[in-house]
């Protein structure tokens, strides 16, 4: 089922977001958390994309530069929800690190397993371009991403001989930031861009985390005065470390309400900090569904027990 028709027809529901495991790993731990996930009852699962990047090894003749994917897996990951737990999954479509070419046979290969919605994201900057010959292009924006999956619904592929191609029926989710991208010059120009992928065929917003639950609510209202009418759903993390306060700032580029900052910053352990970080995200997600909110997004990545824990207390 596509994830709009999920939103349409759910008065309360929670989603979740995980990430593959690294390069070599076991999927082993990845089942059992998706199996806790499961016993939730969850309408969808994103999974997170992850492109090749720059990484340096240290080897017996110096130091060596070497382009690797830590996770690959999206897809298999994407087989086994759906296939195995009967739970709709969600992958994420990365402009950077993949040609257009890249893209349009992985969305094949989602179509002929069946998986109908995804994530259209443009990705973080990794460090490394993938070099282009003359017969490879890339999506440059997110937008870009999101008119070639709409032209694939219509059946228009990359390659113009392909003209009785069968359309796709991809539900397509994109990126929001209640504190804006952090590229972004301001906030209306941050709107603006949200709604170009809307006005592209994006058929819902997931937004980047947020702590403070007004900074999500003045944003709904900043979309609805510029014309962007698809459903928004807003992005939870639970804090669960002390490194979280100067982490999730650095490298999500968000904001902690001052309470919630004071309250890490003098827990003696990272017991402590889970306790606040679980009792934090809980009244977070209470006072959504008490504004009418209809469903929250779980960034969980490989720990389901702390959200657990917050479902249990708002009594989901």
């Amino acid at each position: 089922m596509r994830v709009i028709e999920h939103i349409e027809k759910r008065d309360c529901f929670i989603s979740f977001e995980i990430t593959p495991p690294l390069r070599g790993g076991k999927v082993t731990a990845l089942l059992s958390l998706i199996e806790d996930l499961i016993s939730l009852n969850p309408p969808f699962i994103d999974i997170t994309s992850h492109a090749a990047q720059v990484v340096y090894e240290e080897t017996p003749s110096g130091i060596k530069r070497k382009i690797k994917r830590k996770r690959p897996g999206t897809l298999g990951v994407c087989a086994l929800i759906q296939h195995k737990f009967g739970v709709d999954a969600v992958p994420h479509v990365l402009c950077k690190g993949f040609t257009r070419e890249e893209t349009e046979d992985f969305l094949i290969e989602l179509n002929y397993l069946g998986i109908e919605n995804v994530l259209a994201v443009r990705g973080d900057d990794n460090g490394y371009d993938k070099p282009l010959d003359g017969s490879r292009t890339v999506n440059r924006y997110a937008v870009d991403l999101v008119k070639q999956i709409i032209n694939m619904n219509q059946g228009i592929y990359l390659e113009k001989e392909l003209l009785n191609a069968y359309p796709t029926s991809f539900c397509i989710g994109v990126a929001g930031y209640p504190e804006k991208h952090f590229e972004a010059p301001n906030m209306e120009f941050d709107l603006m861009r949200t709604k170009e992928k809307v006005d592209a065929g994006a058929d819902y917003i997931v937004t980047q985390m947020f702590f403070d639950n007004s900074k999500f609510l003045a944003y709904l209202d900043r979309c609805k005065e510029i014309g962007i009418d698809v459903p928004i759903l807003p992005g939870i993390k639970v804090v669960t470390r002390k490194a979280h306060l100067t982490y999730l700032p650095r490298f999500f580029h968000v904001s902690l309400p001052a309470e919630l900052a004071d309250a890490i910053s003098l827990a003696k352990n990272d017991k402590e900090v889970e306790e606040i970080g679980v009792e934090w995200a809980a009244k977070q997600v209470q006072e959504l569904f008490n504004k009418g909110v209809k469903g929250v997004h779980f960034y969980v990545m490989q720990n389901a027990d702390v959200v657990k824990r917050v479902i249990k207390k708002v009594g989901i």
